[in-house]
């Protein structure tokens, strides 16, 4: 079996120019948001405690804590609302559809008992109350013309509920059952976000983190005016993804979220305190590297944005790699003292490393898109690359070799020596070729496959190599003998995106599209495997071992999972 050990979550779905909604539960310190069709939660003073609810259909847009700490209510860009328990196994309490479109905000009522929703839909139906575990609405909400932005309830009785959009109006309501009130006109654009102050006497329309890239706190005035207190600056590059889009003050924290996804935690106490900063990835994560020299293990991971962020086990993030052509990343291959990558154009890029810093990238042009890079472990400085319809021999960043084939290339792998390849087809075949100087030879071809060769690894030990197709399954091949020496890993019901072996050559392990990773014993029946479910929403796309008992998964969820195997 597998146990989850940590996880290095994502950071929030963000967009330029639209605030994200940040949800708090101050008994635990805990904070809630939305990314994809997942809705994460994780603790501040813990960050490597975090985990995912994924039972949404479409994109979620806002999450909130009940009152008490026992339900999350979350909404996604289909006017749905659920309401699910947070602890034990996160049961579906309720599900509703207040609104015919995009939900925007959401949040309890005091005593727990009702939700107030606004956003988008048809007609006047931009805003729903209802009580949470019947669904009856309390209250007509009249009054706006546009979609509704931002809501918020009176936390203290009598209870009042204000809403505010992009009519340019706040409305206030009285209830239950609520209706309306009047409207405050004295915006002149939209208003993005609106809140009662915690005694529940005012209700103010500011929004503190900005596209300045700064955070302001401000005192308010017993008449209602805003004094700037303090301007907190994130640290950062500069760049457009430093720009603040969403912010939360819980007990002592003070969080700002950035375009590009840093978490920003300052002191309320000691605001001129250094923050403390974590992130994570936005987009899908397409490869996983181990540096097994490394102490503590280190893990780098890319997503296909171009994004390069390190991992130390235990610790969770260890910073960005700021790379000075931050192009997309297709294939990815890294040593301890340098970087390999490919974009989607013909050119590799090898950028020398030293600690976080990323020198200046050599690149070469190898004829064609790459769509699969590797290195010779144990001369890093040689790699195969295959395109479509050739193979690719560098020596650092020079070709020395291009050799053309007559089928469509779909996978590739190098031994760590450098002396033989082998390449997989769209045909479902492997090619073994010998490699000297900058001389290919094929030297067999072996047929098993029944689908489009998708990922090819030789074991450390250099004994075997491992192959998986499009059509799930996977094979373990003997080198000498070059005979198949696992079969029968047809377990997963979808492609197979990913290889790895662990350091002793002793397990393997599959990741596919059908969201499971699969662990197999070289010398047990493969159905004697350990299959984790639904290890990444959406399918599994990096794979690699921390040591033999300990897998690192990464996947389109863009979350990335340590599990811990346990050997019946």
């Amino acid at each position: 079996m597998a146990q989850l050990a940590e996880t290095y979550a994502c950071s929030p779905a963000t967009e330029r120019g639209r605030g994200i909604l940040l949800a708090g539960d101050p008994k635990t310190d805990t904070i809630a948001y939305c990314t994809g069709r997942s809705v994460i939660i994780r603790r501040l003073d813990a960050p490597l405690d975090a985990w995912a609810y994924q039972d949404h259909a479409y994109p979620t847009t806002v999450a909130r804590f009940s009152p008490n700490g026992e339900w999350v209510a979350s909404a996604d860009a289909s006017g749905c609302v659920r309401v699910w328990g947070r602890y034990g196994d996160r049961a579906l309490k309720a599900e509703f559809r207040p609104l015919s479109g995009r939900v925007d905000d959401l949040r309890w009522s005091p005593d727990g008992l009702r939700i107030v929703v606004s956003g988008d839909g048809k007609g006047k139906s931009f805003v729903r109350a209802f009580v949470w575990d019947s669904g009856s609405t309390v209250g007509e909400f009249d009054g706006h013309s546009k979609r509704v932005l931002s809501c918020d309830f009176k936390p203290t009785r009598p209870f009042r509920i204000v809403t505010c959009g992009e009519d340019f109006l706040a409305n206030f309501y009285e209830g239950p059952p609520f209706k309306f009130k009047h409207s405050i006109r004295d915006h002149s654009n939209f208003i993005n976000c609106i809140r009662y102050s915690p005694d529940g006497s005012k209700f103010i329309t500011v929004l503190t983190v900005s596209a300045d890239k700064t955070a302001k706190v401000w005192d308010i005035m017993e008449d209602a005016a805003g004094k700037l207190n303090r301007t907190l600056v994130c640290p950062g590059t500069g760049g457009v993804d430093d720009m603040l889009v969403g912010c939360l003050w819980q007990n002592d924290h003070l969080v700002t979220v950035s375009l590009g996804g840093t978490f920003n935690v300052f002191s309320a106490s000691n605001p001129d305190q250094e923050p403390v900063t974590f992130a994570g990835h936005l987009k899908t994560i397409s490869s996983l590297v181990l540096f097994p020299q490394s102490n503590p293990r280190t893990v780098l991971s890319t997503s296909y944005d171009g994004v390069i962020m390190r991992w130390i086990q235990g610790v969770g993030y260890g910073g960005r790699l700021m790379r000075k052509n931050n192009t997309q990343i297709k294939c990815f291959a890294a040593v301890e003292e340098e970087l390999v990558t490919s974009g989607y154009d013909n050119k590799i890029f090898r950028i020398s490393l030293n600690g976080d810093q990323c020198g200046d990238a050599e690149s070469v042009d190898v004829g064609g898109q790459p769509n699969a890079l590797n290195l010779a472990i144990q001369k890093p400085e040689f790699a195969l690359v295959t395109t479509d319809s050739g193979i690719v021999l560098l020596q650092n960043s020079k070709v020395i070799s291009t050799t053309k084939v007559n089928y469509t290339i779909t996978s590739s792998s190098v031994s760590p020596d450098g002396s033989e390849a082998v390449v997989g087809a769209q045909d479902g075949k492997l090619r073994i070729y010998s490699i000297n100087g900058d001389t290919v030879t094929e030297e067999a071809v072996l047929e098993k496959h029944r689908g489009a060769i998708t990922s090819i690894h030789y074991s450390p030990d250099v004994s075997m190599f491992a192959s998986a197709d499009a059509n799930r399954e996977a094979v373990v091949w003997d080198r000498a003998s070059r005979e198949v020496k696992l079969k029968n890993m047809l377990y997963h019901t979808a492609r197979i995106n990913c290889l790895a072996w662990s350091p002793d050559s002793r397990l393997v392990a599959t990741g596919s599209l059908d969201t499971c990773a699969i662990v197999y014993e070289i010398d047990k029946p493969a159905a004697s495997r350990i299959t984790i479910k639904g290890a990444h929403l959406g399918g599994v796309h990096g794979l690699t071992f921390v040591d033999n008992d300990t897998l690192v998964t990464a996947g389109e969820d863009a979350c990335i999972r340590v599990w811990k195997l346990v050997q019946q």
